[in-house]
C-alpha cells in the first residue's frame, strides 16, 4: 500500500490535478488505487453546481494516474515521467458523484522499453464507472536529465 506522500514521491501532479489519494495494490503488472471524491473539488463548482458530476476527462485522468503508479514498481523509475499518448476504448458507465470512492483497477498489457500500454477500469460501489485503454512513453524528469548533462564539480576543478 502506498500513501499519498509516497504518491507524490512519483507522481508529478499536484492539487487540485492530483487525482489519486491512496494505491491498495501494486507490483510492475497491476495497481489497484482510490480517489476519494469529495463536493470540495473545484470542478464541482461549474461541472454542474445543481448536479455535481466529475467530468469524464477527470475520471479517465485518474485511472490514468493510477496506471502510472506501476513504473514505480520497477526499478530505476524514481526518475521517470510517464506521458499520455493514446486513449482506446473509453466508455463511461455512470457518473461519479460527490461522496464516491472511485476504485481503479489498471493492468499492464505490453511494455516495450520505456512505452506501454495500460488497461484500467474504475468503479464506484463495485459497479464499473468507467473503462479505458492508454498508451503511454516514460520520459526521464527534467531534473534527471539536466543533472546528467551538468559537468561535474571534481571534472571542472581537474580542467583547471
Amino acid at each position: 500500500m502506498l500513501d499519498i506522500q509516497k504518491i507524490m514521491k512519483f507522481l508529478p501532479h499536484r492539487f487540485p490535478f492530483l487525482l489519486v489519494d491512496r494505491i491498495l495494490e501494486i507490483d510492475e503488472a497491476h495497481a489497484v488505487g482510490i480517489k476519494n471524491v469529495t463536493i470540495n473539488e473545484p470542478f464541482f463548482q461549474g461541472h454542474f453546481p445543481s448536479e455535481p458530476v466529475m467530468p469524464g476527462v477527470l475520471v479517465l485522468e485518474a485511472m490514468g494516474q493510477v496506471a502510472a503508479m506501476m513504473l514505480s514498481a520497477r526499478p530505476g523509475s524514481e526518475n521517470l515521467i510517464t506521458f499520455l499518448t493514446g486513449v482506446e476504448k473509453a466508455k463511461f458507465r455512470r457518473p461519479v458523484k460527490p461522496g464516491d470512492q472511485l476504485v481503479t483497477t489498471a493492468e499492464m498489457l505490453k511494455l516495450r522499453g520505456k512505452m506501454g500500454k495500460v488497461r484500467t477500469v474504475g468503479r464506484v460501489d463495485g459497479a464499473v464507472a468507467a473503462e479505458a485503454e492508454f498508451s503511454f512513453v516514460a520520459a526521464e524528469t527534467l531534473a534527471a536529465s539536466e543533472e546528467k548533462a551538468a559537468p561535474s564539480r571534481s571534472g571542472e576543478e581537474a580542467a583547471r
